[in-house]
Parts: structure tokens; C-alpha cells; sequence
């Protein structure tokens, strides 16, 4: 198979460039493995722990301890459960919000691209206008007006946040049309799918990948920041930013209760954003490296 149609070159250079990344940079590795770890406990925590609205009003506000390690809330219940449970439910959200925004703003940047003239100018106009607003007042509005559920909050910051996926995507797409292997796949008579499959896709996906990465640590705070003020996850749900949001009241007699879910959320947020520039080093490859 020719190197103009061959996508698997694209795989191989990311992952030298990522393994080179990672080597140079031990923040992006420490990144990373805080990620994973996370990841880890959403996935298999759960299983391991208790149910997360059980508890005792004889416990209540119990300091951290041997049976409790990180405390109890108000009603009993064990805080290091309800984290846990809430690491899955927390970052479900996130990756689900994240995955939504890519999708269309890879979708809408694409066509631009592509098409170019009025349809280029049409959507992003719609782009632009998007992003004249900031992004979280645009998600409060329309979680108020759809009612305090996650599902909402879903809807609200997949709605406000693709438009930046979208001219990233764009951009990409119109520089690598330019490209010299472009024509080339042309002229071998590469169909326009194949040719968007091939060569768009895999040169485009380096940058879209990085954004996504970065994006989740905003999408984290986001969520957080709406479940804290009620728009999103209701009791009994242990989100962590209604974790936040429930121990408010109790700073000063229990400050367990904000500082768990609130370090985690710094915790994984940082993760995400050490992750996300390891990335940006090992994915800033010149498109016509992986064409060669």
C-alpha cells in the first residue's frame, strides 16, 4: 500500500512522538497516570465500596477516622463512598459532555472545510456567535430554563462548547487541503470519501484529540460549578460538585466535606491538563511528516 493511503504511518509517528513527549516532559506523565488512576477507582470503586446514600444519623459528622477515613456527612453516610461513586458519576458526565461537543464540532468544522463559500461563511457565523458569549453564563441559562437535572446540564454545556472544535477543525482541514499529498491522492483517483478518511481525518484528529484532553478538566469545573449551585445532580446523587455543595453549610465544624470532593476535583482537573500538554507536544507534528 502507498504511503498516501496508508493511515497506519499516522498511528506510528503519534505514538513515537507521544512516548518522546511523555520522556521529556514528567508533569504530562504524572498527568496521565493521575488520570488513569481516577479512571480506575470510577470504574472499579463502586464494586468495592458500599451503597453511597447508606448511612446513620448516630454517625453523623463523624471526623475522618479508621472507619470512616474521610468523615461523614450529615446524614451518617460515609464520605469516601459517596467519592467514589461519585468519581464515575462525575466523570461519565464529562467525558459524555466532551465526546457530544467533538462530535458536532468535528461534524460542523469538516463541512466548512470542505464546502467552503456560503456554507463555510453560514456556519461559522453560527461559530462566531457562539463564541461572542462566555460559555458558562450560555450553560446557566439554558440549564435554568430546562429545570436542575444532569441531564440537563449535559445538554447545556454540549449545546455552548462544540463551536471551539469547530474552527480548530476547520483550520486543520484547510491547511492540509493545501498540501502537496492532497493533489497527489487526487490524481491517483483516491475517492472524496476515501480521501476525507484517509488523509483528513488522521491529520486532523492530532489537534481535535489535544483539545478534547484540555477541554474535559473545563468540562469537570463546569459541572461541578452548576451541580454546586443546583442546577445539576439533586440528592441523594454523590456528584461531586453537589458533594461541594452540601458541605458549604458546614465549613467550619466539618471542613471534610468540602475538602474531599474539592480536592478531587482540582486533583483531576490538573490531571487533565498536565495530560492534555503532553499531548499538544507529541500530536504538533507537521501533516506532511506522517505522509512522507
Amino acid at each position: 500500500m502507498s504511503t498516501i493511503d496508508d493511515p497506519s504511518r499516522v498511528e506510528a509517528v503519534g505514538r513515537s512522538n507521544l512516548r518522546r513527549a511523555l520522556r521529556r516532559n514528567p508533569a504530562s506523565l504524572a498527568g496521565g497516570i493521575v488520570v488513569a488512576l481516577v479512571v480506575l477507582v470510577a470504574i472499579v470503586g463502586p464494586a468495592l465500596v458500599g451503597d453511597p446514600n447508606a448511612g446513620a444519623l448516630s454517625n453523623r459528622l463523624q471526623p475522618p477516622s479508621t472507619a470512616h477515613p474521610l468523615g461523614t456527612d450529615p446524614l451518617g453516610r460515609d464520605v469516601l463512598t459517596r467519592l467514589v461513586h461519585g468519581a464515575r458519576i462525575t466523570l461519565a458526565v464529562a467525558v459524555a459532555i466532551t465526546l457530544v461537543r467533538l462530535v458536532i464540532g468535528f461534524v460542523v468544522g469538516l463541512v466548512a472545510g470542505l464546502c467552503g463559500g456560503l456554507v463555510d461563511e453560514a456556519l461559522m457565523r453560527v461559530v462566531d456567535f457562539l463564541l461572542a458569549f462566555p460559555g458558562i453564563v450560555l450553560a446557566l441559562v439554558i440549564a435554568g430554563i430546562l429545570g436542575p437535572s444532569l441531564r440537563n446540564v449535559l445538554l447545556a454545556l454540549a449545546v455552548v462548547g462544540w463551536a471551539s472544535y469547530a474552527r480548530v477543525v476547520r483550520s486543520s482541514v484547510l491547511s492540509v487541503r493545501e498540501e502537496p499529498f492532497v493533489d497527489a491522492a487526487k490524481l491517483a483517483g483516491i475517492s472524496r470519501v476515501r480521501l476525507i478518511r484517509t488523509h483528513f481525518v488522521p491529520n486532523v484528529a492530532g489537534p481535535v484529540v489535544v483539545l478534547a484532553t484540555l477541554d474535559l478538566g473545563g468540562v469537570v469545573l463546569a459541572a461541578a460549578g452548576l451541580s454546586f449551585l443546583g442546577l445539576g445532580a439533586q440528592p441523594p446523587t454523590p456528584e461531586w460538585g453537589a458533594m461541594v455543595a452540601d458541605g458549604a453549610d458546614y465549613l467550619r465544624s466539618a471542613p471534610w466535606l468540602v475538602n474531599a470532593p474539592g480536592i478531587a476535583i482540582a486533583v483531576i482537573v490538573v490531571g487533565f491538563n498536565l495530560l492534555g500538554d503532553g499531548l499538544r507536544d507529541a500530536l504538533d507534528t507537521d501533516p506532511t511528516e506522517v505522509n512522507r
